[in-house]
């Protein structure tokens, strides 16, 4: 009978909270990927193991880690989730041009390219909700955390339909007044990325190729990199599409040595390529 009862109150999603931290590690990746703050993480956990009344992880200072309960528990957890996403692809296969389609990009691309040239797609197909997951996060596509989304660099994920749409050029900008101090001889400064910003491709070079000259300002948004090289702190490497769309008060600066580029790719669900809301957005 205690069993019975268990299974009754048994909540999905604190099933759900519970893979997803078994596979993050902890509660900042966790919440991170459920687009949650981490205090709703640990009272899914809580209330799981509460239910089931064991311990499955183990608090540490690096992050949880699963007990033997927790990985006992995880199994049946795991078979769950893929259950349960089984039945979301299932109604992916309806014909109608209409409901959510979720597009991940990084932020800047989003904000500063992809929005107001998907108009045309939002007034073709009125009945098609878009919602757009900007950031440099890695979102899952296979966990539906998102159906399309638009990568820097090759693929790996042979799951996904992949194909590449455009490459990003770069070129480093700066105020003309600040171009003419550096033309006059001023050694110059330059605009960066922040220290939790140094996987991002931009940061690394920049890093191989100015490492040793002085940085007056940093952040991790290009986009605050770019009012920044307007307002005169130095110099940016910057997507071109910024500067020629948004940015006319910015002139090229001329370094030498050959300038970074960055293949698009394409990614989309293999189970929602033939859904036609998906096929839509990514034709």
């Amino acid at each position: 009978m205690a069993d019975k009862k268990r299974t009754g109150r048994l909540d999905w999603e604190d099933v759900r909270y519970f893979v997803a931290l078994a596979r993050h590690g902890t509660l900042s990746a966790t919440a991170r990927s459920l687009r949650v703050n981490h205090a709703t993480v640990a009272r899914r956990i809580a209330s799981l193991e509460t239910l089931l009344g064991r311990a499955l992880f183990d608090r540490r200072a690096k992050g949880y880690v699963l007990t033997k309960e927790g990985k006992d528990v995880l199994e049946g957890a795991n078979a769950m989730d893929k259950a349960a996403l089984s039945v979301l692809r299932r109604l992916d296969r309806g014909t109608e041009l209409s409901g959510l389609v979720r597009l991940a990009a990084g932020r800047v691309l989003a904000e500063r390219f992809l929005i107001d040239r998907l108009r045309a797609f939002h007034e073709r197909y009125p009945a098609i909700d878009l919602e757009v997951i900007g950031g440099s996060r890695i979102v899952s596509l296979a966990k539906r955390e998102a159906d399309v989304a638009l990568r820097y660099g090759s693929p790996k994920d042979s799951e996904l339909i992949a194909r590449r749409v455009a490459t990003i050029t770069f070129g480093l900008y700066a105020s003309a007044a600040y171009r003419d101090k550096v033309k006059a001889g001023q050694p110059p400064s330059f605009i960066g990325f922040d220290d939790d910003s140094d996987f991002i491709a931009e940061a690394k070079w920049l890093a191989s190729q100015f490492g040793g000259q002085r940085f007056s300002f940093c952040t991790n948004s290009q986009t605050t990199q770019a009012a920044a090289a307007r307002a005169g702190y130095g110099i940016a490497l910057l997507p071109r599409y910024i500067v020629a769309a948004h940015e006319p008060d910015l002139v090229e600066v001329s370094l030498g040595g050959r300038m970074p580029e960055r293949d698009v790719w394409l990614l989309v669900r293999r189970s929602l390529n033939d859904v036609p809301r998906g096929r839509a957005l990514t034709d």
